[in-house]
């Protein structure tokens, strides 16, 4: 079931992409941003609290509190960064460099969450590593 979840959030992210790229075209990339996340604030709640109870809220360890915390700020600059790298490049390349996270997240979950990869995983790491740039390159 994760890899249906996985492919759906493959294919709204790259909407989004597309869909942002258009949207950022006459408007200041920190304004298109902020409209962004005020929408999704929106619907997430919206989604939460039908989806749990309230009081679920004031239960949460002070951990998750810290971590989310973090989560979003940097989910907030990463957003102003890929908005600013949309409104000026192309989605055919900043998407992909974009997607370099994943890089990013599998390098960090080895040196600090003890996470580990097999010599297959890694290649694949690599490919896509290399994918990315390639794609990005002139």
């Amino acid at each position: 079931m994760w890899l249906l979840w996985a492919l759906l959030s493959a294919l709204f992210a790259g909407l989004t992409a597309v869909f942002a790229k258009i949207g950022v075209v006459a408007i200041n990339s920190n304004l298109a941003t902020a409209i962004r996340t005020t929408i999704i604030l929106v619907f997430t709640w919206v989604i939460a609290l039908s989806s749990s109870q309230p009081a679920d809220l004031l239960r949460l360890p002070v951990r998750s509190w810290l971590f989310l915390f973090l989560s979003a700020v940097a989910t907030g600059v990463s957003w102003l960064c890929y908005f600013r790298a949309l409104q000026i490049g192309e989605v055919a390349k900043v998407a992909p460099i974009d997607k370099l996270s994943v890089v990013v997240a599998i390098t960090i979950s080895v040196l600090f969450l003890g996470e580990r990869l097999s010599v297959r995983e890694g290649v694949g790491v690599g490919l896509i590593m290399c994918g990315a740039l390639f794609l990005a390159w002139k």
